[in-house]
């Protein structure tokens, strides 16, 4: 009987830590108001669209570009981009429903064709007829699943280490393996024990653990990065909203048979989330298009090294530029 008395005393002692370490980690939501105070822009709309209030950055005049953000990110990390494209084209950057300053949706449209009919919706209330679009991760789909589904729209395609790519036509059981050794917060998000936790005991370490997987260069990940991915989770509503979005089939139908568009390949070497053979993938799927590989760099290239990565655009959409651009450009031409 003693042993047991033990046994159950280092049990208890062991739930009392758990429960302690997980009231450390509690953390309320960020309400709407404090949130769009702090990470709002000079630059930032709020459009009704379909119902939905949606966070929009407009930044330039000209040809239009949308930039489309990955999962867990939001418009943010277009923000080194949007300076430097917008004394050319007219730039617009937009938080998904579920992420950043938009928030949730009530009806959960969360799927790749949601966020697609989302953005052409967002085109012709601005009154667009014809845009550039560009998108990293999954804003890489939803552009591939806007090319599919309005072509005639879409003046050029940017696909930056972006989700989507056709399966090669024999699966080898490597690759098989490969393709499902998603994040870590990804799996957290999956298992539904964590994925509970997840909604009130969310620690800001896992943002930094995360961020370390989408770059290769960690010395370029700053204490502002991490708050401002870490906060704009917290946003009302978003963390269930992330759980939800997870947790719905994905749905898109990719027609690369329209996709005869101008289309930029964009992929960091290192990325460990969507490795480089996808890049290929999804090159060899569209006829013409042009793959330009980064050294140094992980799955969000725009964001770890925004120069060279804008520069190559900017080449791409037929702005002549020096390598030393950022103290100006020498000539300046659009192509259509």
């Amino acid at each position: 009987m003693i042993w047991i008395k033990r046994i159950f005393k280092v049990v208890a002692a062991l739930l009392l830590a758990c429960v302690f370490f997980l009231m450390l980690l509690y953390r309320n939501d960020i309400s709407r108001d404090e949130i769009d105070q702090k990470w709002a822009t000079p630059e930032s709309h709020f459009f009704k669209i379909n119902g939905q209030n949606i966070h929009v950055r407009i930044m330039g005049q000209g040809d239009p570009i949308f930039l489309l953000h990955g999962s867990f990110s939001s418009l943010h990390t277009w923000e080194n981009w949007q300076y430097e494209l917008s004394p050319y084209f007219m730039t617009i950057s937009l938080d998904f429903p579920g992420h950043g300053l938009t928030g949730p949706d009530e009806l959960q449209r969360y799927t790749i064709k949601d966020y697609s009919h989302l953005v052409l919706s967002l085109a012709e209330k601005l009154g667009l007829e014809k845009f550039h679009v560009a998108g990293n991760s999954m804003g890489g789909a939803v552009a591939l699943q806007m090319a599919s589904t309005r072509p005639d729209k879409v003046l050029s395609l940017n696909l930056i280490d972006a989700s989507g790519a056709p399966m090669p036509p024999v699966r080898q059981l490597e690759e098989k393996e490969e393709s499902q050794d998603k994040g870590l917060i990804f799996k957290l998000t999956s298992n539904p024990i964590f994925s509970k936790i997840l909604l009130k005991c969310t620690p800001k370490f896992l943002f930094a653990m995360n961020m370390r997987e989408v770059y290769f260069d960690s010395d370029k990940i700053t204490a502002d990065k991490i708050d401002r991915y870490y906060e704009l989770m917290l946003r009302d509503g978003n963390r269930k909203a992330t759980l939800d979005r997870l947790s719905i089939p994905r749905d898109y139908d990719f027609d690369f048979d329209v996709v005869k568009m101008p289309t930029l390949i964009m992929w960091g070497k290192e990325d460990r989330w969507i490795p480089l053979k996808q890049a290929y993938l999804i090159e060899k799927a569209i006829p013409g298009s042009h793959l330009v590989i980064f050294d140094g760099a992980g799955h969000v290239p725009m964001e770890e090294i925004p120069t060279e990565t804008v520069a190559e655009y900017l080449s791409f959409l037929g702005v002549e530029i020096r390598k030393d651009y950022f103290k100006g450009p020498n000539y300046l031409t659009h192509v259509h």
